[in-house]
């Protein structure tokens, strides 16, 4: 080859890579928030794992990111791993898509109807829609359509590159040499997997095996070792991936390679048998890219059929070599850096966890509430080790949800970083207030007494008010309930007024020396904490109805809940004064 033709095909293959890319980013954009929660979603059985990893790995055009986001599911605990094997086989099956898309270069036609059909054609119409669409549309998902259309253009000239610079190596004895060479299958296999590791990616791969082709030098008995490496090959950006991961997700990264791996070996020996048994007479046929394609198809679909009835196997195999590390204390907050790569889970992780941090700060407030009628030191302690917990989702959750603003995001995923964002902090806060009232409990069970009676009664109806303002906050946080949120406010006004009578009634009986002074300061520590506990289920009820109306203005809100609303207000508040009276 010439110094020009080198310079040529290297320029093809950097413009495939490229385009390639470009055109699985911009299928993995135009998906938006509907593709990876299917992963774990969709995927309760054997079968339908595959048909789901298939799928997906059809769409964004790479079984490595499949894998890696497969991974990053299991390591979050999000899926088991047995759905993460079966997802995993898809894949392999699935990436073969997109040696029938580049065949789409190799269309060529001289009629007037097959010209419109030919390579050209194709490319120019996918350029200019795509040039049009990236500088003029005004949407985000036309603007990632176009993308897709410009790394299919993209795809098409590298290829068309490719093939031309290789067309004359046909000829060239040392190629037809090497390629002969090949045909040992030990040697193709090699040169399979050092070729998709190299590219880390089996269709790239693939794609310029098919670019080869084109020289009529390549037989089949020369590319199906290759073909088998190429598949062995491309799991090496997986394993990378699981550097790092639980025993689960690195069981669930070495089952790309195992799968392959095992695949190709037994595809290898069926076919030597086959051969050595009846000489198979296409052994030695000359490949060209259509050909290569459906090669390639066939044999990833025998290593699925294959290894579909062994999943049981191959997920005991994983387990077999990847043990169980020694017991870690688990945090609890279950935030896979992987994902941010991913948004949609991402934000769906996030969602877990927000609810995670939901209940922990519920339970410290339930538990805090009840240490004031029936103190314990177990119950104390399992209080303060909730409010530290939540302290650790606030400080994890937050800085992800910070990072994750940092992608592109859509208008849906947005509101829901935010609203997680605006309601981290009085979450956390609540824990903090629990932890006060259990204090509260706990000086009060060291003076030897509790309250006076009437002071205990009024307790009584505000801890009842209390768990059924948070109890509706939590509720309407879990399930995005406006209508549950919007009754929130009404009963933190009546709370506020239940503790400033308190604070009266106390006050009398002090003069009438039915309380202590000792007791009046833990009492106002108590409805303080009680008062402040409320707002902060105000703020959060606030957050879900402000920003579900794209908008967050706090003051606002509660003006219009008070004076544009004052009828639906009032009745909501006189309801709940007549369930929670201090008559």
């Amino acid at each position: 080859m010439s110094i020009s033709e080198i310079i040529s095909l290297l320029s093809g293959v950097a413009l495939f890579l490229f385009g390639i890319s470009l055109m699985g980013d911009g299928l993995k954009r135009v998906s938006g928030d509907r593709l990876e929660p299917i992963l774990y979603r969709l995927s309760g059985t054997t079968l339908r794992g595959v048909l789901l990893g298939t799928g997906v790995t059809a769409v964004i055009q790479s079984s490595s990111a499949t894998a890696v986001m497969t991974v990053g599911i299991v390591n979050s605990g999000m899926m088991k791993l047995r759905q993460g094997v079966s997802i995993i086989l898809g894949a392999i099956l699935g990436t073969s898509i997109t040696g029938w898309v580049i065949c789409l270069s190799y269309i060529e036609g001289a009629g007037s109807m097959a010209a419109l059909a030919s390579t050209a054609t194709l490319t120019g119409v996918a350029a200019v829609i795509g040039i049009l669409l990236r500088m003029f549309s005004k949407r985000q998902a036309a603007v990632h359509v176009g993308d897709i259309l410009m790394g299919f253009a993209v795809l098409m000239f590298g290829m068309s590159a490719m093939s031309g610079a290789v067309s004359g190596l046909g000829e060239a004895e040392w190629f037809t040499g090497f390629l002969t060479t090949l045909r040992n299958p030990l040697l193709g296999l090699l040169a399979g997997v050092l070729f998709a590791a190299l590219l880390q990616s089996a269709s790239a791969a693939v794609g310029i095996l098919q670019a080869l082709s084109v020289t009529g030098a390549l037989s089949f008995d020369a590319a199906l070792p290759l073909l088998l490496g190429i598949s062995f090959g491309a799991s090496f950006p997986v394993l990378l991936a699981a550097v790092g991961a639980k025993p689960d997700g690195r069981r669930t990264a070495l089952a790309y390679p195992i799968a392959t791996g095992a695949g190709a070996v037994l595809v290898g020996v069926l076919y030597s048998v086959l051969r050595a048994v009846s000489g198979l007479s296409f052994a030695g046929w000359t490949m060209d890219p259509f050909s290569l394609a459906l090669v390639n198809s066939l044999m990833r679909l025998a290593i699925l059929l294959v290894l579909l009835p062994c999943t049981g196997l191959l997920e005991r195999a994983v387990r077999a070599i990847v043990k169980d590390g020694p017991k870690e204390n688990d945090p609890g907050v279950r935030l896979e850096e992987r994902f941010i790569q991913y948004p949609a889970l991402a934000i769906e992780q996030s969602a877990i966890t927000a609810q995670e941090m939901a209940e922990k700060s519920e339970e410290a407030l339930l538990l805090g509430l009840n240490l004031l009628t029936e103190y314990n030191q177990k119950d104390f302690d399992r209080v303060a080790a909730l409010e530290d917990a939540v302290d650790g989702y606030e400080d994890a959750l937050g800085t992800y949800l910070v990072r994750l603003t940092g992608q592109e995001l859509t208008e849906e995923q947005n509101k829901a970083v935010s609203r997680y964002l605006h309601t981290l902090t009085d979450l956390e806060r609540i824990s903090d207030h629990a932890l006060n009232l259990a204090q509260s409990a706990q000086e009060l069970h060291g003076t030897g007494q509790g309250f006076s009676e009437a002071a205990a009664r009024e307790l009584d109806v505000l801890f009842s008010a209390i768990e059924q303002v948070a109890g509706m906050t939590f509720t309407a946080f879990r399930e995005t309930d406006l209508g549950l949120a919007a009754r929130v406010e009404p009963l933190e006004e009546l709370i506020d007024d239940l503790c400033d009578r308190m604070k009266l009634s106390y006050v009398d009986r002090l003069q009438q020396g039915l309380c202590t002074i000792q007791h009046s300061f833990i009492f106002n520590d108590v409805l303080t904490n009680c008062e402040r506990v409320s707002d902060h289920c105000s703020n959060i009820a606030v957050a879900l109805i402000e920003l579900s109306a794209d908008e967050f203005q706090t003051h606002e809100y509660l003006h219009e809940l008070r004076e544009k609303d004052s009828q639906a207000f009032r009745e909501a508040y006189n309801e709940f004064a007549r369930r929670f009276t201090l008559e």
